[in-house]
């Protein structure tokens, strides 16, 4: 028997070893249930290795994929997933409904159209049931069999996703488990809706640059967001700095005054300083020149926004992955 929140197999031998429960009739872990009732969390440290083996086995297969990512933290080359999937794929940016309204669809599907081939990019959002109509008829139409696979990095709301789709367009009850901790699918879990379509929901890729592995658990929640993003603009001169959280310090070394516009959870405050001051400067420091109309992008928090060329300084822990890409607004 599989827990039915993780998909990893059921014990009671070893309460330190995963699937541990007192009882195998039981239908979830103990990591799961206390998930679910008490609110819990605990992390799993999986083998990357791990990973790789299963979307090999889903090459193998040549199934459609459906690959899911945060909306607010697409990555700096969705093609990595082509180095070990050569299937037909759909883009899914989920969590539509954390964008702010202002944003069109239309603009973000031409921008990744121009750099990305995928079969369809569909915007939905499970918490306003937005776009899962579509979705599902995007999938009936490419689909090669009735097996469908899910995919996406570690936090980017697949259990949500699938839970919703489960309730929907099923008669099952939606089981998954759903955390702000990272790795919380452990294993491969066949969700069939019907006759002629089982959804594989899989374990979320392990993106070691995402911001979340670096923060404390009090960030967890404020990440993992479902309110509207009310994006914060600054007027910074050169010699200004803004403390992001207690985790990120931007420095403007070089430019003209500069708007910069940040994306990221309303939860965590910004602080608009002198760059004299010495906070934060203990993090690793990386520099970088930016042209006109151009993002930061920090991996697993979000992206700052700029106008003009410049140049900027950031303080920041040495794992968290960071790149400049051209405005994705």
């Amino acid at each position: 028997m599989k827990c039915l929140g993780c998909g990893v197999e059921l014990q009671n031998e070893n309460i330190l070893n995963l699937g541990y429960t007192p009882n195998l009739e039981n239908k979830y872990c103990m990591r799961c249930f206390k998930v679910k009732h008490y609110g819990e969390t605990s992390t799993i440290s999986k083998n990357k290795e791990d990973y790789i083996a299963i979307l090999e086995m889903i090459n193998r297969c040549k199934d459609l994929v459906i690959y899911v990512v945060d909306v607010l933290n697409i990555k700096e080359n969705l093609n990595d997933i082509k180095k070990y999937l050569t299937n037909d794929m759909i883009l899914v940016l989920n969590k539509w409904d954390v964008f702010p309204k202002s944003v069109k669809e239309a603009k973000i599907y031409a921008y990744l159209k121009q750099r990305y081939d995928f079969k369809e990019i569909v915007a939905v959002s499970a918490l306003k049931n937005y776009n899962l109509e579509l979705l599902m008829n995007y999938i009936y139409s490419y689909q090669k069999s009735s097996h469908v696979y899910v995919v996406g990095e570690t936090n980017a709301g697949k259990s949500s996703l699938l839970n919703k789709i489960i309730s929907n367009y099923s008669s099952l009850n939606p089981n998954l488990t759903i955390s702000s901790m990272p790795e919380t699918t452990l294993e491969k879990i066949d969700i069939k809706l019907n006759e002629n379509l089982t959804l594989i929901d899989t374990p979320g890729i392990i993106d070691e640059g995402n911001i979340i592995h670096s923060l404390d658990k009090k960030y967890y929640k404020l990440l993992n967001t479902n309110k509207e993003i009310k994006p914060k603009t600054y007027q910074i001169k050169k010699n200004q700095c803004l403390i992001i959280g207690d985790f990120l310090r931007i420095d403007y070394l070089n430019g003209d005054k500069n708007s910069f516009t940040l994306y990221i959870p309303n939860g965590i405050k910004v602080r608009r300083m002198n760059s004299r001051h010495d906070d934060l400067k203990e993090l690793s420091y990386k520099e970088y020149e930016f042209s006109f109309h151009e993002d930061l992008v920090i991996y697993g928090l979000g992206f700052v926004k700029m106008v003009i060329k410049g140049k900027i300084g950031i303080y920041l822990n040495k794992d968290v992955k960071t790149f400049l890409r051209s405005n994705l607004i």
